[in-house]
């Protein structure tokens, strides 16, 4: 046995372990009772995979690993207690469509089942998405709109909100230091800067929350027109929705005559089943999604700025990129949740790309204060 093909048996179990770990999570704190059987269900079937990994690693004579979930999946558990289903789903989903390939070229005769079952998965968990209608109210509460995900992945537009706030505040503070203002001006410009980035994004959410809430109302009082003007229509319409959804006709029909006859929810149907809109939350508050927007380029903005406010001079200058940097790790360990990348190679990656824009504003900087003093 190589040690190649160990090291693959640890990892295939490892994930597997960790699939199980996430989908329990999931139907714990899914609300809807059948969605959360079906999360019951997938987690059984990745236990059972990884029973295989544990088996093929005793047959190598290999001592098996207690079963322990990884920090990434433990602190989606968390995030998915915490925010619920929908704040992670997303994430999850990403992660499920690229590990459903991690089977298609091993050796293994049981891979090839295990390879159906994971694209399987894959393929529930986007069902589920659909079926969740994408964030609820709750969860626009922490995002930020310029950098919502296709799925509505909350998770991705939290991390990059904060990045946003610690890699532009830095690379301004290292702008102002580099032109060798006083310890007292770097911060004046650095708390300037967090109040009118964290306002813009804040200002350039409510708009695009509140436009949207705008639209969806405009469109559902079409819809309403259209129910009461053209009842046939809507009502065929829907049907061809059933059918779409893989009902045969005659049974789609049914259900959408059934629907239409339903006078006083007709239109929450329509509104969720044609344009994919819920009439209660419509796209959720715009003062909540700014709230947020604001808070989060906040706590990325302050990592380069505490500094200034306890120390003075170069000191609080290698201070300010130390704890930055520490911020900058952090980040690029926050979005392995979502690319599955190794934790210290994203995080320095991270810290590289950050430093690399302050060290050179802060040379700008330089340069602009020697012309200015000259």
């Amino acid at each position: 046995m190589k040690n190649a093909d160990l090291s693959r048996y640890r990892l295939n179990w490892q994930k597997e372990i960790d699939g199980a770990s996430l989908y329990r999570a999931l139907a714990e704190n899914e609300s809807q009772a059948q969605l959360a059987e079906v999360y019951r269900r997938l987690s059984k079937s990745e236990d059972k995979h990884a029973q295989i990994w544990e088996m093929k690693l005793a047959d190598a004579g290999e001592t098996v690993p207690t079963r322990k979930p990884s920090w990434r999946a433990q602190f989606l558990g968390i995030l998915a207690r915490k925010f619920g289903t929908q704040f992670v789903l997303p994430t999850i989903t990403g992660n499920e469509k690229t590990d459903s390939r991690a089977y298609n070229n091993q050796p293994e005769l049981e891979t090839g089942f295990m390879a159906k079952d994971e694209k399987s998965h894959a393929r529930i968990l986007s069902e589920a998405l659909k079926f969740t209608g994408g964030l609820s109210g709750g969860a626009v509460a922490k995002i930020e709109g310029r950098h919502r995900a296709g799925g509505g992945n909350a998770l991705r537009a939290a991390v990059l909100g904060a990045n946003d706030g610690l890699v532009s505040i830095l690379s301004l503070v290292m702008g102002v230091a580099g032109a060798n203002l006083s310890s007292h001006d770097v911060l004046i410009a650095g708390l300037a800067g967090l109040l009118a980035g964290a306002g813009s994004m804040a200002l350039g959410e409510w708009l695009s929350v509140q436009s949207s809430r705008e639209l969806y109302a405009h469109q559902i009082k079409i819809e309403a027109e259209e129910i009461e003007s053209a009842p046939e229509e809507e009502q065929e319409e829907l049907a061809l929705i059933y059918q779409s959804k893989g009902l045969p006709e005659e049974r789609a029909r049914e259900m959408a005559a059934h629907m239409m006859a339903d006078k006083q929810n007709i239109l929450d149907t329509l509104a969720r089943e044609e344009l994919g809109i819920d009439p209660e939350e419509l796209g959720g508050s715009a003062w909540v999604a700014a709230l947020t927007s604001f808070v989060l380029f906040a706590i990325g903005a302050i990592f380069p700025i505490v500094s200034f406010i306890f120390m003075n001079g170069t000191a609080a200058i290698y201070a300010s990129m130390a704890i930055s940097a520490f911020g900058l790790f952090l980040v690029g360990a926050l979005i392995t949740l979502l690319t599955g990348q190794k934790v210290l190679y994203s995080g320095i990656r991270q810290v590289l790309v950050g430093l690399a824009a302050a060290i050179l504003t802060f040379g700008i900087g330089r340069l602009i204060g020697i012309s200015i003093a000259g």
